[in-house]
């Protein structure tokens, strides 16, 4: 580890922390209704919006129908995105006259770019046309993102409003967030990107060629626009095989460094909405502070891991930590907290090989993803994810010292504790469920090209990123197979929305309670000691899923000699 590498990390959560406030205030107003300066230019494209889909914006949903009509607009999306796929040999904007694409894999990829994890079983630029990537991938960003965030509104909102049966208008929210936020600050971003070097053209692959007079294809494209999305809406779904490792998707170390600061911005931003919501902007600030505690321990770990390097290597005098896999422009300190960002923001977009990082640094990534990636999060999931174990907390403390559960004025009960169980537990139903399935299944088991606990770590890692909505992998796993393409999809679907579902419950059954002033029999929620307890609850209730995770690999193993399909 080094002095400048610690530089670079402080500087990098100075600048997340700066953007909190004045972005948080900002969105507060957009989903408010309030004027911004915005407004002149968008207010009539948003009548215009609200006309055309038939939408009252006056009129308000409760969270049942709110939760519904998300789930229809998901409907529409896959079906879109699927035919797209699967008839984009047909279709216009095909320089590279890329072919339909295989069913199993059109429906994991419909999947992964509608729950926002864009975990990507092909390589962009030799699969994919440039419609499927416009109108069909970077769609999706947009979408899959702003609904993360409609959907921690209405959680909010449950907090911040009192005998209501209602939590705003799906319809209203997502035109708004899409319209006022993502589509404003990615069209600057696009053009930064381009300034930074990352192509943005309908033009066909360019033919090179090489020193040794050999012909090579280089593959463009429309890149930026839809990286920027990628970055800001944490979904991670690169135009190209490599993500953010290609230089036509992260250039330099500038855009590097600004890719990893807007995927983090919006996240964080929203603990600042929520304390403007509920009133107490102080309630926003811890819980960043619970968020920050558990990514600055990740980046500590995984940097310290990387920087130590291989025993193996130092011992035969090889020495300058494990270089293996990574960006050699970035450094360790860089490639280390893009994994940790990217890991706990639900992005799956990657600038070095996760597969490469040591046991313990390559540990990390692991564990943010299996804690519900609530470490700032994916857009919106990181928010409602962590308010869950907010609820948790809460209700352990409120037990433990005789005082009444609430939290922001709302006593918590037991429908909402059993329904954030719910949502919290789902998670590792799926990801160690699967993994204990394909490493005792033949077909599965063909597929991993690393036998013992590497070829496990990646099997689990797989079914992890994929039902924590990330996108990101450890190699080493073929997984466009019929088997890991349709489980992968599953993974996914069940992870996003069976956790959103017990989520919009929750906010319902908030919304239509009073608010309880605070008292001397209520438990402090701004303080150190709230901090230190919902981090505590959230590394315990890690823990349990976490570690049968390690326990699970010894049974499968020898469940696999006693089936005669060793892996």
């Amino acid at each position: 580890m080094t002095v400048i590498g610690w530089i670079q990390i402080a500087l990098y959560c100075a600048i997340v922390v700066a953007l909190v406030k004045p972005l948080g205030a900002y969105m507060t107003h957009v989903f408010n209704g309030d004027r911004t300066f915005l407004s002149p230019v968008l207010r009539p494209v948003e009548r215009a919006i609200y006309w055309a889909g038939g939408v009252d914006e006056r009129r308000e949903q409760s969270w049942l129908t709110y939760t519904v009509a998300m789930l229809l607009f998901h409907v529409g999306g896959f079906l879109i995105l699927y035919a797209l796929m699967r008839f984009q040999a047909l279709l216009p904007f095909n320089p590279a006259e890329q072919s339909a694409v295989a069913e199993d894999l059109s429906f994991n990829t419909a999947s992964s770019f509608i729950t926002n994890t864009n975990w990507q079983n092909y390589g962009g630029e030799s699969t994919l046309s440039y419609l499927t990537q416009m109108l069909g991938l970077t769609h999706q960003n947009y979408l899959s993102a702003a609904t993360g965030i409609v959907l921690a509104m209405a959680l909010i909102r449950g907090f911040a409003r009192a005998s209501a049966r209602t939590v705003g208008n799906f319809w209203v929210d997502i035109t708004r967030c899409t319209l006022y936020i993502l589509i404003p600050i990615c069209v600057v971003y696009t053009l930064f990107l381009i300034w930074q070097g990352i192509p943005q053209t309908l033009g066909p692959y360019v033919e090179a060629t090489t020193l040794e007079g050999a012909k090579q294809t280089i593959a463009v494209g429309p890149v930026a626009s839809q990286i920027a999305i990628k970055m800001l809406g944490t979904n991670g779904g690169g135009f190209f095989n490599a993500n953010a490792a290609h230089p036509f998707e992260n250039p330099t170390a500038l855009s590097n460094f600004v890719q990893m600061i807007s995927i983090f911005a919006i996240g964080a931003a929203l603990t600042n909405v929520f304390g403007r919501m509920v009133g107490n902007e102080r309630q926003g600030w811890a819980v960043l502070a619970v968020m920050g505690v558990l990514f600055i321990a990740g980046v500590f770990v995984c940097y310290w891991a990387e920087a130590h390097g291989n025993d193996a290597f130092t011992a035969l005098g090889l020495t300058g930590g494990n270089m293996e896999g990574k960006e050699v422009r970035f450094g360790i300190s860089a490639s280390s907290l893009f994994a940790v960002i990217t890991t706990a923001a639900s992005c799956g977009a990657v600038n070095a090989m996760h597969d490469s990082f040591t046991a313990i640094g390559g540990m990390i990534p692991l564990i943010n993803i299996q804690l519900g990636e609530i470490i700032i999060g994916g857009v919106g999931a990181g928010m409602y994810g962590m308010l869950l174990f907010v609820i948790l907390a809460i209700f352990v403390a409120g037990l433990m010292v005789g005082r009444t559960p609430e939290y922001v004025g709302k006593k918590i009960e037991a429908k909402e504790v059993k329904m954030a169980m719910l949502a919290i537990l789902v998670l590792p139903l799926m990801y160690l469920g699967w993994t204990a399935i394909a490493v005792v299944y033949p077909p599965a088991v063909a597929s991993m090209a690393n036998p013992g606990p590497h070829g496990f770590t990646e099997v689990l890692y797989a079914y992890t990123s994929q039902t924590g909505n990330n996108g990101s992998a450890f190699a080493g796993l073929t997984g466009n197979t019929p088997f890991y393409n349709i489980t992968g999809a599953i993974a996914m679907l069940v992870g996003r929305f069976w956790m959103i579902i017990p989520a919009m419950a929750i906010a319902g059954a908030l919304a239509a309670k009073k608010i309880v002033p605070p008292s001397a029999g209520t438990f402090p929620t701004t303080g150190s000691l709230f901090v230190g307890l919902t981090v505590g609850v959230i590394v315990i209730i890690g823990g349990l899923t976490f570690f049968p995770a390690l326990a699970l690999g010894p049974i499968v193993e020898q469940l696999a000699m006693r089936a005669g399909t060793l892996y």
